[in-house]
């Protein structure tokens, strides 16, 4: 199981998590605290805060979805 630490800042970064997500034939979790999210789940996504970094969680592996993650890396919002 990977796990990587991401920021969504707008709507639209969580439409291109969701969208990137829906591509991959394996499960995806999206987490902050204790609330657990399907990662393929627009509505899901949404509901969380956004305001906070997010726990993503899964076992497969699809190049292109790797990509956004690095792109939505908390790390890289915190060293701006």
């Amino acid at each position: 199981m990977k796990q990587k630490r991401i920021f969504l800042a707008t709507i639209e970064d969580a439409k291109e998590f969701v969208a990137a997500a829906s591509k991959c034939d394996f499960d995806i979790d999206i987490f902050y605290n204790r609330i657990i999210i399907d990662a393929k789940s627009i509505l899901g996504v949404l509901s969380l805060d956004l305001t906070r970094v997010l726990t993503v969680e899964y076992s497969g592996e699809n190049e292109d979805f790797e990509k956004l993650l690095e792109k939505k890396s908390a790390s890289r919002r915190t060293a701006a």
